[in-house]
């Protein structure tokens, strides 16, 4: 399977690239007043409103550093009824994409009930990458319920 290879601060993370519509280079985006934390804005996509998550805030409560490989990773879902909805994953350092089989993903041993999503590693030859499960992701934001209306 192809996964993409990205940054939030120093440490490297990865998602599968199935459900990734586009990388789109940082731009303005709308800000929304009392949204949690995490979600930085609105995003104009080709005239469908996405919301923006900020990943390095919502995993590590640090907000994205702003560098010129900075990367809004555009992913598509699908709501309970089937109708698809997409949000826009906020990322540092987009780096490229390599292709895994199923075997390199490993558990972690560790399961977090507020971070579900994050709980295998992906070995990179030597290098252990905490894999973030975008079918479990969008059960965790806050403002779910948005989502699946």
């Amino acid at each position: 399977m192809l996964l993409l290879l990205f940054y939030l601060g120093d440490e490297m993370y990865t998602i599968k690239c199935e459900k990734v519509r586009e990388v789109a280079p940082m731009v303005r985006l709308k800000e929304i007043s009392q949204a949690p934390e995490f979600v930085v804005g609105l995003l104009n996509y080709r005239g469908v409103i996405v919301p923006v998550i900020d990943l390095r805030r919502l995993i590590q409560g640090k907000s994205c550093e702003m560098r010129l490989s900075t990367r809004i990773i555009l992913v598509d879902f699908e709501r309970q009824n089937q109708a698809p909805y997409t949000i826009g994953l906020m990322a540092e350092r987009v780096t490229e994409t390599v292709r895994k089989t199923a075997d390199a993903f490993l558990p972690s041993g560790v399961v977090m009930d507020t971070a579900p999503y994050l709980k295998n590693v992906v070995m990179l030859d030597e290098e252990m990458i905490q894999f973030i499960d975008l079918d479990l992701l969008p059960r965790s934001l806050q403002f779910v319920s948005i989502i699946e209306e």
